[in-house]
Order: structure tokens, then C-alpha cells, then sequence
């Protein structure tokens, strides 16, 4: 992910295929879409849609993030309204209010871009530095077992990560970047706008980075960063829902020159059980029950996730879908206990009955009228 001084110059939103003003759902479902279609492992061997996928990655950890979004959008806006210089100031003292645009350049320039923007040109300097790991996002299916007890599965994630090759310098081997003499490593510069306020901008010359790369990297070609891929342990936790979202912290991309890596988002999509379904934090399954156990009562065995079946009495005139409860067979909670089986029997008719079952039945209905009449 380009650093914040570069997101004036990219439109994030074309990016993922949304407008403006899309909502966070919008956005979340943009990325998820094109994500899945560009993944490197469903495309092996894919530069482009890998190159796709990098640039899919960056916009939405940029504007799928509330607090960086809403510093993306300050920044686009300032750019694109003072494209080509400021125009004259509404009032003094360095706060403009034309139009309808009412703020303190020197506070907002501070704010977005991590710096001193001041009046009357008095800027603050201050060394760049070195750049947090990008967060990242992706996607796995767990089956419904794994999700109810918990599983540690493994996970492959590609991302820019500091080059292995200059280990995130950007210069070549034997070699090292120098101290930018523009802005003296801040990576930002000031510019003075008829004498009357100053406006804070990454430095034209390093772009940013506050150092110079004389002789750049075969690798990385002197950004410092390249695409990488590794394969990580994750613990799901016991319980975990379809469609959950789990922050693992420091489990993203790695940081610049010791700084600490950004963290890893993962959506879990359970998958479906053909005997299995959950209610809360219980299970729930259905049981045939025979029509002579439902009269007289009787009992039925019900599996339980785990392997071993659960004994379940039924009492005289069970009706159809009554449910019985089953304690502490269900799944395991988060809290380390176990959540119930929720145990629904279903009245078995036999579609051919035999001879005897039949002349049973017409028993008990003779037996029904006489006792009705």
C-alpha cells in the first residue's frame, strides 16, 4: 500500500468499482467480489490479476477503513480543489473561507499528512518515519465441525512486504540511500503562497520518503517493497459464525525497518452439515421417532457432533416436532463450556405397511370410534 503522502494521486473508489459516497457495505461487498476473482490462487502463474489483486488490497485498506477514508477523502478533496496553487484567501491569518470550505490550513495539513503545516511559512521538520505494515483482508471456509470446536488451519497471504533483497531500503545491495537534501529527510516541504500562509506537500523530490535512492534495487526497482507470500497457523475459535470477521493482530503485512506489522482480517464462511444446524450457541438435529413410540412412548437416539449418540426419552403422545433437550451436547462455547443439543423428532408413518401393521391400526381406530360414540 502506497503511503498516505501518495493517495491524493489514486482514486481508490474506481479501483474497487464503487461510487463516492458508497456506503461501508457497498464497499465490503466491492472488494470481496473482485478479491475473489483476482486472488493469486485462483489465477497461478497471472501477473496481471496479481498486480490487480495488490491494487484491489490497497484501496480497500485504505477507504474499507473508516478513520483512513475519511483522511483519503480530506486529502482528494484538498488536492483537487487547489490544483494548481491556492487561490487568495478569504480572510487572514492563514484560514480560508471561501466557497464552502472553512478550516485552518495549517491544522488540517498537520492532520493529514503527519507533519507541521504553520503560517507565515514556519514549518515544522521532522524525520520520516518508518512506515507500519499494511493491514490486509481475506477469506477462508471452515467446515460446520471446525466451527463449532475450533481449528487451527493454515492460511496463504500475499502482500507488498519490504524486499528481501535491500531489506526494504530500496537501494541496491552494497549500497544506501541518502538523506533527501530537499526536505532533509521529512519527507515533507514547504511552500510559501504570496506570503501569506505556507502549504505542507510531500517532498517533490523523495516523494515522501524523506531519502533518496541513487543506485535503486534490481528487485524492487528502489520502492523498498515487494510482493511476497507466506503461509501462517491461525487458531479459529470454538464458535465462530458464518460471515464472522476476526482481527488477528500483527498478522498483516510486515512493517518498514522494524516497524510493527499491520493486522489480518479474516471473514469466515462456515460451511453447511447435512445433520447439523445451530441456534445460538446449541445444535440442533432431527430425529425420526416410530408412531407406536409417539403413542406409547419409547425412546430414540440422536448423534451429538463429537461422535457418540445421546439417549433420548419420549413420553406417551409426543406430537410431531417436539423438541427435547439434550445438556451439554451441543457445540463448545468460547467461554470453554458446551451448549446444548436441541433433539426434534419427527412421527414416522410407514408409507406400505405390513399385514399385521395395518390390522393393528385398524385395530386402534375401531378402538377410537367405539370410544368416541
Amino acid at each position: 500500500m502506497s503511503a498516505p503522502t501518495d493517495w491524493a494521486t489514486k482514486d481508490f473508489y474506481k479501483v474497487l468499482g464503487v461510487k463516492k459516497d458508497a456506503s461501508a457495505d457497498e464497499i465490503k461487498k466491492a472488494y470481496r467480489k473482485l478479491a475473489r476473482e483476482n486472488h493469486p490462487d485462483s489465477n497461478p502463474g497471472n501477473q496481471q490479476a496479481e498486480e490487480r489483486f495488490k491494487a484491489i488490497s490497497e484501496a480497500y485498506g485504505v477507504v474499507g477503513n473508516a478513520d483512513k477514508r475519511k483522511q483519503y477523502d480530506e486529502q482528494r478533496s484538498l488536492f483537487g480543489q487547489f490544483k494548481g496553487g491556492f487561490p487568495p484567501p478569504g480572510g487572514g491569518g492563514g484560514t480560508y473561507g471561501g466557497g464552502n470550505v472553512d478550516f485552518d490550513l495549517s491544522d488540517l495539513l498537520g492532520g493529514i499528512f503527519g507533519g507541521g503545516g504553520a503560517r507565515g511559512g514556519a514549518g515544522r521538520r521532522r524525520q520520516a518515519q518508518p512506515r507500519r505494515g499494511d493491514d490486509l483482508e481475506t477469506e477462508t471456509s471452515i467446515s460446520f465441525r471446525q466451527a463449532v470446536e475450533g481449528a487451527t488451519i493454515p492460511l496463504r497471504l500475499t502482500s507488498d512486504e519490504p524486499c528481501t533483497m535491500c531489506h526494504g531500503t530500496g537501494a541496491k545491495p552494497g549500497s544506501v540511500p541518502k538523506v533527501c537534501g530537499n526536505c532533509q529527510g521529512s519527507g515533507m516541504q514547504t511552500s510559501a503562497s504570496g506570503g501569506v500562509f505556507a502549504m505542507t506537500e510531500p517532498c517533490s523530490q523523495c516523494r515522501g520518503r524523506g531519502l533518496i535512492v541513487e543506485h535503486p534495487c534490481e528487485v524492487c526497482t528502489g520502492s523498498g517493497r515487494a510482493p511476497s507470500a507466506r503461509t501462517i497457523n491461525v487458531k479459529i475459535p470454538a464458535g465462530v459464525k458464518d460471515g464472522q470477521r476476526i482481527k488477528l493482530r500483527g498478522k498483516g503485512a510486515k512493517g518498514d525497518a522494524g516497524a510493527p506489522a499491520g493486522d489480518l482480517f479474516l471473514v469466515i464462511h462456515v460451511e453447511g452439515d447435512d445433520r447439523f444446524g445451530r441456534k445460538g450457541d446449541d445444535l440442533t438435529v432431527t430425529v425420526p421417532l416410530p408412531f407406536d413410540d409417539a403413542v406409547l412412548g419409547g425412546e430414540v437416539k440422536a448423534p451429538t457432533i463429537d461422535g457418540p449418540t445421546v439417549t433420548i426419552k419420549v413420553p406417551p403422545g409426543t406430537p410431531n416436532g417436539r423438541t427435547f433437550r439434550a445438556r451439554g451436547k451441543g457445540g463448545t462455547r468460547r467461554d470453554g463450556g458446551r451448549g446444548d443439543l436441541l433433539v426434534t423428532v419427527e412421527v414416522k408413518v410407514p408409507a406400505a405397511p405390513s399385514e399385521g401393521e395395518r390390522a393393528a391400526v385398524e385395530a386402534y381406530r375401531a378402538a377410537r370410534q367405539g370410544a368416541a360414540s
